[in-house]
């Protein structure tokens, strides 16, 4: 690799080293892989000058004759790999044999090429081999990232959208302030409070959470401020609330959106005077909370439909913490899925299981609707249920199987049941979102990525095309390598 300077911005090229003993090849191969694959080439005569130049450079990709009169392709082969395996290389001779190919792909050679070759051939390779070494080498640096990182509260990712959330909390953690945790599903909103409550000076004590829709309107009552005995049929004793419970720690209300308006009246007094009033006594009990709460809903729509009081929701929103989701995220996908594989593979004591570079690959660029927690449980069921030694593409699309239909058919809206329970405008746009998505992949996958065509073919102009592609983060080159569409 070799870096380049042009305007203060420094360019990373990728190098490719060309070894071969007839210079009439070497010049060939310089002027077609600078052309066609915009690399730089080194180019050598012999293998022994090819180790010199591997001392001074950190070549992605090298092209190596076999028979050479000091230094034979295959020993040289044999030096790289122990020099450094992620450099991908390409084996070329004009006197080939099954025996030697076999030989040298067994020594770790990315592919053998029998001379005289096709020049769409070798650029083909060479680009496949920049690739397989980017990757190799990315996932390299990840591992030694997360070898080296000391997650903060929980938290995987150091994305500029993550970092204002961590800094967010460990300004407010320390407090006694009210917050409200915003979020999709699946964003994290649990392991935040369990970071604001690990960051305080409460977190001598366990912090209580309350899953606030897993429980009726009278159970939830009775669970948050407690009873007397003799306060309702069944009530055989005292029972102590959970705000009793989590006195001097914090108490998350998960997805208090769906707390009944009843019970919000209660807890704006709690909130207001810091004091509660158990089911069946007169008297009132002081108690020392910091309440932290949790929605992936639209209050404030929840507000003008009378489904959550507005005094409640400024109560509860002194301080607002919004988790990104993975769209907002993306930078950070790779490590989540480094982490999650190092962390279920270490779980079911399957760390010999191999995850090669191309299933990373497909894993980085799939959409995860259900965010951080769908991405951790789809690494999961990989880990646990890929029967061989080494994860494969067609395991993946087997074990991330999705039953839920995100496609739009015509007259057919059976796949966003899902929806129905969603404020209007919040659903419209999801199901905008998921047309999109899939209009767009079909459109791009017939053109190969051509988006000029693309645009063309769907009656926009390419500039309304490419603003569409970056609100739902679509990139045209992910499409290249599919096969166009001849009609």
């Amino acid at each position: 690799m070799i870096d380049n300077k042009h305007d203060g911005i420094r360019i990373q090229k990728k190098l490719v080293l060309v070894v071969d003993d007839e210079p009439d090849m070497l010049s060939m191969l310089r002027l077609v892989l600078k052309k066609k694959c915009g690399c730089e080439v080194l180019t050598a005569g012999s293998g022994a000058i090819a180790l010199s130049l591997l001392q001074q450079h950190k070549p992605d990709v090298v092209l190596s004759d076999i028979k050479m009169p000091d230094l034979d392709g295959l020993q040289l082969l044999k030096k790289i790999r122990g020099y450094d395996p992620s450099i991908s290389v390409v084996m070329m001779t004009g006197y080939g044999t099954i025996d030697m190919a076999v030989q040298s792909l067994k020594d770790g050679a990315y592919d053998f090429l029998q001379k005289p070759f096709d020049k769409d051939l070798i650029i083909r390779v060479v680009n496949n081999c920049i690739e397989r070494t980017l990757l190799l080498r990315t996932n390299q640096q990840l591992k030694e990232k997360i070898s080296t990182l000391s997650p903060p509260q929980g938290f995987i990712g150091q994305g500029p959208a993550l970092t204002r959330v961590i800094d967010l909390i460990t300004r407010i953690a320390n407090t006694d302030a009210t917050v409200l945790i915003r979020g999709e599903s699946g964003t994290g909103k649990e392991v935040a409070a369990r970071a604001l409550h690990s960051l305080s000076f409460r977190k001598q004590k366990r912090m209580i959470t309350v899953n606030c829709p897993a429980l009726p309107e009278n159970v939830l009552e009775s669970e948050l401020f407690g009873y007397s005995k003799g306060a309702f049929t069944g009530a055989m004793r005292d029972r102590k609330g959970l705000f009793l419970e989590a006195h001097g720690s914090t108490i998350l209300l998960d997805e208090i959106a769906d707390i009944p308006v009843s019970i919000q009246t209660k807890l704006l007094r709690v909130l207001q005077e810091k004091e509660i009033q158990p089911l069946g006594q007169n008297k009132t009990i002081k108690v020392d909370v910091r309440v932290v709460a949790s929605t992936n809903q639209d209050l404030e729509a929840k507000i003008k439909t009378g489904e959550f009081r507005e005094d409640l929701f400024y109560r509860l929103n002194v301080v607002t913490v919004t988790m990104p989701n993975l769209r907002d995220m993306r930078e950070d996908i790779p490590l989540l899925i480094h982490h999650f594989f190092s962390k279920f593979k270490k779980q079911y004591k399957r760390e010999n299981l191999i995850v090669p570079p191309k299933v990373l690959q497909h894993l980085y660029q799939r959409t995860w609707n259900g965010n951080v927690r769908e991405l951790q449980n789809s690494i999961n069921r990989i880990v646990l249920l890929t029967a061989g030694n080494t994860v494969e593409n067609s395991d993946i699309q087997e074990l991330l199987e999705n039953n839920e239909d995100r496609t739009l058919k015509k007259g057919d809206f059976s796949g966003f049941n899902d929806l129905y329970a969603t404020p209007y405008n919040d659903a419209k746009a999801e199901i905008v979102k998921r047309f999109s998505t899939e209009y767009l992949h079909n459109l791009l996958t017939s053109y190969n990525g051509n988006v000029t065509n693309a645009a063309i073919s769907c009656g926009l102009e390419r500039q309304g095309l490419q603003r569409i592609m970056r609100r739902y983060h679509i990139i045209s080159a992910n499409y290249k390598q599919k096969k166009p569409n001849n009609n």
